[in-house]
């Protein structure tokens, strides 16, 4: 039985129950407990505070968990990095009050500034020459300069809109961050198999996402340039049709392209372009 730790509640709750749920681990829809076993896949999870999963990886009471790069950096515990999951991507940031006129950096010296991550800004200040008082708080971190607490505050930052609701604006980006798998270092064989067989699933669905199913009818006639535009995984398949002279192609493709590449397929010739979402896609 493999055990990985998830945050309880939340955004990255939500993404990783999805995800867990699109590699077909089945988990008890009734009302959640601290521990819970899957009905059709060796796996137990667990549920904890975002800031106790690096520990309770790097430590072996999970096998595996999945946690936001912010705090798996952030509590700099002995824990490896498996996989990027590329979900629940944010950033952390510096952000003063939206009239403050800001130049560079300098502007930070001397200043208070609030945050929840204090590991992460304290690197960041001292690599750049920058002398500020970290001042750590837990809740509301935003809310800080609006009643005096702070001059400025370090936090995640996602669409930026919290910034707005409380006049503040973000000034300058310390890094990015995204889901990460960690996992233990030493796993015994059987739990090594169990996670390779679980990866294997996550890649599968993530391979798949931003992909399209693409059918049409072509003439057989311009089958060839059709053919020629199409950036599919690998040759397409082409099949011929009942009517003479017309030909069925099949293709996936990237939806970062897709209308590009439907537009010319259109203008050659291609009729009856039926786009389908692909659940899973084998490597």
């Amino acid at each position: 039985m493999l055990r990985i730790a998830v945050q309880a509640k939340g955004r990255l709750y939500d993404e990783t129950m999805n995800f867990l749920e699109e590699s077909d681990i089945k988990l008890s829809a009734a009302k959640r407990t601290l521990l819970v076993q899957a009905s059709n896949f060796p796996l137990e999870v667990l549920f904890l505070r975002d800031d106790d999963i690096p520990q309770t990886v790097a430590t072996g009471v999970a096998d595996i968990g999945i946690v936001g790069e912010n705090e798996f950096v952030e509590r700099a515990e002995h824990a490896q990095i498996i996989k990027r999951l590329g979900f629940s991507k944010c950033r952390l940031s510096l952000a003063i009050p939206k009239d403050e006129i800001y130049q560079g950096l300098e502007w930070f010296n001397g200043k208070k500034i609030a945050t929840s991550y204090p590991v992460i800004l304290r690197n960041f200040l001292q690599s750049k020459g920058v002398k500020a008082e970290i001042h750590v708080i837990a809740g509301s971190v935003e809310v800080s300069p609006g009643i005096g607490l702070a001059d400025a505050i370090f936090d995640i930052v996602s669409s930026g809109s919290t910034l707005v609701s409380n006049r503040l604006k973000e000034v300058e980006v310390v890094m990015r961050s995204e889901a990460l798998l960690i996992g233990y270092p030493n796993l015994s064989e059987e739990k090594q198999a169990i996670l390779d067989e679980l990866l294997f699933r996550m890649d599968a669905v993530r391979t798949a996402e931003d992909k399209k199913y693409v059918l049409m009818n072509a003439p057989s006639s311009r089958v060839a340039d059709i053919v020629s535009v199409l950036p599919g995984m690998k040759s397409p398949t082409v099949m011929p049709l009942a009517q003479e002279g017309w030909c069925s192609v099949h293709t996936v493709l990237d939806q970062q392209c897709f209308w590009e590449i439907i537009g010319k397929l259109k203008a050659l010739g291609a009729e009856g372009i039926l786009v389908l979402p692909i659940e899973k896609m084998i490597p």
